[in-house]
């Protein structure tokens, strides 16, 4: 991944999962697992986690980039290779991970996070891309859910706040059918703010971060605030459905759906729901 950088001496934090650099007031923050489409695991979550909390408080700067490494994946969601080990959002794992601190910070920290979609932004991706305060696509970017086709579902930012930014009529459907959608689909229902060629993303993220940094960081930070409070129920509705969640990954219908993934076949839920 090549990215146009503001100029300005750059400063890199070592990660293992991620890559973070800083640079003339711009923080990128990019999941570093291509091998895997950028799925998370436990680990990724917590250095996200981290890299956001250096970010967000850090005074030099003004807006951050969420991205994902090489040219197919923005974010896949939880890596189901990991399942055996408390991974696989999506999967059996959602509780062991946490998944809640890291979309909790994206809307905590004070300053703008911008999705910088270069591919797929499936499942706790899609989720991810919901969670920003904007969104650039390239027109390569796919968008989409598949809990419910693999046991699963997120029960919080995933659904509730989906709801908020397409309408509730989109979010259903997306959430109820599994559908792929394309970047422009994507940018229709106001998913993202922005679909350009994929040669011109970088460039159209560093002019929308150097618009953002000519504004005052404290009117920012108070219009962020501003505009979480009016969502802000969703994060307790989230903590308390995730508990309920667990207990339905402990179902034979919800295990059905890891089996099926995992064996390349459809899923027999309805023999397990009666």
């Amino acid at each position: 991944m090549t990215q146009d950088k503001p100029e300005g001496e750059m400063h890199i934090m070592d990660f293992k999962d991620i890559v973070y650099t800083e640079q003339a007031g711009v923080a990128t923050i990019s999941i570093n697992r291509p091998k895997v489409y950028n799925a998370f695991d436990s680990n990724t979550c917590e250095e996200l986690i981290r890299a956001f909390g250096k970010a967000g408080w850090n005074r030099d700067i003004g807006v951050v980039v969420l991205t994902g490494a090489g040219d197919k994946a923005f974010c896949t969601g939880g890596d189901q290779s990991s399942d055996a080990e408390g991974g696989g959002y999506g999967g059996r794992g959602t509780i062991g991970l946490p998944v809640e601190e890291m979309q909790s910070v994206i809307r905590d920290i004070p300053k703008p996070v911008i999705a910088r979609v270069n591919g797929y932004a499936i499942g706790g991706g899609n989720v991810l891309v919901t969670l920003c305060d904007l969104a650039i696509a390239s027109e390569k970017a796919q968008f989409g859910q598949v809990g419910p086709k693999v046991g699963s579902v997120d029960p919080g930012f995933g659904t509730a706040l989906l709801a908020r930014v397409v309408g509730e009529k989109k979010a259903r459907e997306i959430w109820y059918l599994c559908r792929r959608y394309s970047a422009q689909e994507a940018l229709a229902m106001g998913l993202v703010n922005a679909v350009v060629p994929h040669d011109q993303l970088d460039a159209e993220v560093a002019k929308w971060c150097a618009e953002i940094l000519q504004m005052s960081p404290t009117a920012i930070a108070l219009a962020k605030r501003s505009f979480n409070v009016d969502t802000e129920m969703i994060r307790g509705i989230s903590s308390f459905a995730m508990q309920a969640l667990k207990l339905y990954y402990d179902t034979e219908e919800s295990k059905e759906g890891g089996r099926a993934f995992r064996e390349k076949r459809k899923p027999e839920f309805r023999k397990y729901a009666k």
